[in-house]
C-alpha cells in the first residue's frame, strides 16, 4: 500500500457473470469517491453495499473494502414470502 492510499475493489455482479476492479484512492475516500473513479457500468445500480452492508455514497471506505454494487430487487421479498406460504 502507498502511503496516503487505500486499495478497495468494486464488485458488480449479472446473472451468470461478474466484474471486479481494483481502485486506489486517497484515504479517507467515499464510496462516492470510489463509483467516480471506477469504469464498471453503473447504469440500474439500485444501492451499495461493504461486505454485504448497505452504505450511503458517504460512508469512507478503509483498505482492503469490497464495494457492491448492488442492482434493483427483482421481487419484494415479502411478495416472495407470501408466494412461497400460498404455495404450502
Amino acid at each position: 500500500m502507498i502511503a496516503g492510499r487505500i486499495r478497495v475493489q468494486v464488485l458488480r455482479a449479472w446473472p451468470r457473470r461478474h466484474q471486479v476492479e481494483e481502485l486506489q484512492l486517497r484515504e479517507g475516500a467515499t464510496v462516492a469517491d470510489a463509483l467516480a473513479a471506477c469504469t464498471l457500468p453503473l447504469d440500474g445500480i439500485a444501492a451499495q453495499a461493504v461486505f454485504g452492508e448497505r452504505v450511503a455514497a458517504e460512508t469512507v471506505l478503509n483498505d482492503g473494502d469490497r464495494l457492491e454494487l448492488l442492482p434493483p430487487l427483482r421481487i419484494d421479498p415479502k411478495d416472495a414470502r407470501r408466494r412461497r406460504a400460498g404455495r404450502r
